[in-house]
């Protein structure tokens, strides 16, 4: 491990990025040049302490998985990742696997579609890049790193949290283990695979009941209804597209101007972070 080459590598990575290309907004005071250490910590779901030590060649070997986080949060590109791994005394990832790097061009584009939510999820259901609206609808899926990060484990270790409706659940328990099932078919001995499966295993019969009957990319619908805790029932259109980097998906949800659900979608807007029961901001002309 070479703690200094990358402790600048980091460093000089962190200051090339701007707010904006990770979907932070500019106060008016920030002075800053590129992004906070405190920023890239938080987005990789580390500690602000840990992260400065790596910065300042004091810290312990980081993780392969604490390393693709980190790549993911600074938009690395594959080279540049394993440059990351190698100055980490980690051999460089393989190239089957699924990409952490967001182009900057589909950053812009989720942004720009205000009346939808949208975001790129990758082929273990790690959510990589979301809107605002998509944040406001779904979580902020920023921050979590191994199994946990994954919607898909999330989805079948907390069936409490589902955000669909009850009767809904099982074709979607169906769904999620099928692309698990054309991810695993298409890289077998990636141990990010290997340890999303295993940790599906451990969460109950669920997942291991529809795992064995060897389901594989199901259809997804192009609709589907979600239960939000604020706005209650909606009814979106999914809309699923590949993107050009291999194992990432990009996917909107909306609904057709005029409609309950689109009216829902334009109140999550103007409720934001707020608190349930607060009132909502008055409109600005």
């Amino acid at each position: 491990m070479d703690r200094s080459s990358l402790a600048d590598f980091l460093r000089r990575r962190r200051e090339a990025l701007q707010p904006a290309d990770v979907g932070l907004s500019v106060g008016p005071r920030r002075r800053a040049t590129g992004l906070r250490r405190e920023e890239v910590a938080h987005l990789t779901g580390m500690s602000v302490d840990y992260y400065a030590r790596l910065e300042q060649a004091r810290s312990p070997q980081p993780s392969v998985q604490m390393l693709r986080a980190l790549a993911r949060t600074l938009r690395l590109s594959d080279d540049e990742t394993d440059h990351l791994h190698r100055l980490a005394g980690h051999a460089a990832p393989d190239r089957t696997g699924s990409s952490p790097y967001v182009r900057p061009v589909l950053l812009r584009v989720i942004d720009q579609l205000e009346d939808c939510a949208a975001f790129v999820v990758s082929d273990l259901g790690v959510v990589l890049a979301q809107n605002r609206l998509s944040k406001l609808l779904q979580g902020d899926r920023g921050g979590l790193t191994g199994v946990e990060a994954s919607m898909t484990w999330r989805w079948f270790a907390h069936p409490e949290s589902r955000p669909a409706p009850v009767e809904d659940q099982p074709e979607q328990s169906r769904i999620r283990a099928a692309d698990l099932r054309a991810t695993w078919s298409r890289r077998p001995h990636d141990a990010d695979v290997t340890a999303m499966i295993d940790a599906l295993m451990a969460t109950g019969d669920e997942f291991a009941e529809i795992w064995a009957r060897h389901e594989v990319g199901l259809r997804h619908p192009t609709s589907k209804r979600l239960v939000h805790p604020r706005v209650g029932l909606l009814e979106v259109d999914c809309e699923t597209m590949a993107t050009a980097e291999v194992g990432q998906t990009l996917v909107i949800l909306g609904a057709a101007p005029g409609t309950e659900t689109y009216g829902k979608l334009q109140l999550l807007h103007v409720l934001g972070e707020q608190p349930l029961g607060e009132p909502a901001p008055a409109a600005t002309k």
